[in-house]
Formats: C-alpha cells, structure tokens, sequence
C-alpha cells in the first residue's frame, strides 16, 4: 500500500470528522444568559416608603418583565421604622425613603453603598370622607376644636412635613391619633374615624373611590424628596443596582407621574 493512499485516506476521515463536529454544533443550542437581562437574576428586596405602595408595585412587575429572571420583593412602612429595620440587619438591597432624614439614619450608620439618590418628590393634601361632609376647605379649618384629625407620627416624614406645614399656616391641630406611616393616617379617613387627615396627594390619588383631596398653599412649604439608595450589605448587588437604573428610565418615571409623583 503506497504511502499516498494512505495519506489521502487520511484526509478524508479528517474531513468526515470535521464535518460531523461541525454539525452536532449547529444542532447543540447556546446556553441563554441568566436572567434574560443583561445578566440580571434572582431576588431583590427593596424597603421603600409606605407612600411609594401603588407606584412601586407597577414598577416592579415592569422591571420583572425588562428582566426575566428576577423577583422584586418590597417591605413597605413608615421610613424610620425601615431605617430602624435596615441599621439592626434586616438583609435588604435597596432603601427608597420619604425623606432626606431618614435615609441619613442608614447613611450614618455605613449601611449604604455609595450616595443616595432623590428620584422623585411629594406634596401634603388634606385628605376627606368622599364628598367632604364636614364641608372642609382650607388648612385653618383642621385648628377647629370639632373636627377630629389624623396625623402622622413626628419622627414619620409625611408627620414632620405636617408639622412643617401648619407651622407655615400659623395653625395648631390637637390630632386624636398619630400613625406610624401615611396608609394608616389615610384608613382613619377611609373608616370615617376621623374627618381629614394629612398625607400626600399620592395617597388620594390612589384612593379616590373613597376620599377627595384639598389642595392648600401651604403644602409648598413642606415637599418632601424622595431618596433611594444602594445598601451596602445588598444580598444581590447586581440586581439592586439595576432597579436603581431602572428607576431613572422613561417608563419608570411614567409611572410615578402618573401615581402623582414630582421629578425631582
């Protein structure tokens, strides 16, 4: 047998063999990116405002959909109470507070990762049983010793902005309760426990099948910035840090504009 024979026999199982190798690739399908976006996988947790209940819930299930492969899940409160949660080691990855001085409890105690963000501001209404039965018009009207008021609690951010505000009016209120985030100061009014409260004209909006709002000048005295940040003990930094850029995009903002919400 010549040793040209043997050669080109060679070859040709080579190129059976190449052939065969290159077909099982074609076949054989790329294993997909996890998460589906950009890498983007699993649970993300997010501690946000109490206020923030209707305009967050839309805006996760819109990032879920932009990233399959993730699950936001939010604790909802009063602010302080979350910061309060966030400093003694609650695991979360992201803080969305309604105030400045909040978020600086987390900042102060180094548990945040970087700087935090304002990505959206609020304003007091007085919110009313529907149709206003008491006939309230104006912020002097909740001074009057016959109408029954619901606050929120001082150390809240929609409290401290109440008081802000009818500090600015010259107006003293004796509440008959003081709640510990806005959604609770709103079911007072809802139950008809109370004939107004003060909460943000977020939460009317969201509730206007059962109260009406009245807007007051002196609520410009007492906006409140939205914040979020990073935590520096995020179980899913990549993730977190996603949602936060997902905040600032175009449909994100839609949806807080719509829930009522100012750009910063």
């Amino acid at each position: 047998m010549s040793s040209g024979w043997i050669r080109t026999a060679l070859a040709a199982v080579s190129l059976v063999a190449a052939t065969a190798l290159a077909g099982c690739g074609t076949d054989t399908p790329k294993p997909a990116a996890s998460g589906g976006g950009g890498g983007i996988s699993g649970e993300v947790t997010v501690f946000a405002a109490a206020s923030l209940t209707e305009a967050f819930t839309q805006i996760g299930k819109d990032f879920e959909a932009a990233h399959p492969g993730t699950k936001v899940t939010f604790n909802f409160g009063g602010s302080s109470g979350l910061a309060t949660q966030i400093t003694q080691g609650a695991p979360a990855d992201v803080f969305a507070s309604a105030s400045p001085a909040t978020m600086k409890t987390v900042v102060d105690a180094g548990d945040a990762a970087g700087s935090p963000v304002v990505f959206a501001r609020n304003q007091l209404v007085i919110a009313v049983p529907k149709f206003n039965p008491r006939g309230l018009t104006e912020l002097a009207n909740l001074g009057r010793p016959d109408v029954k008021v619901a606050l929120c609690a001082e150390q809240v951010p929609c409290g401290a902005a109440a008081r802000k505000a009818l500090a600015a009016a010259g107006v003293a209120v004796t509440p008959v309760t003081l709640e510990q985030d806005v959604k609770a100061a709103l079911q007072k009014v809802r139950l008809g426990e109370v004939d107004a409260a003060l909460v943000y004209r977020t939460d009317t909006r969201a509730s206007a099948a059962d109260v009406d709002s009245i807007e007051f000048p002196e609520s410009a005295e007492a906006i409140n910035d939205y914040p979020v940040v990073l935590l520096k003990g995020a179980p899913n930094k990549a993730a977190a840090q996603a949602f936060l850029e997902y905040l600032q995009t175009g449909p994100a903002k839609a949806v807080l504009s719509a829930a009522g919400f100012q750009a910063p």
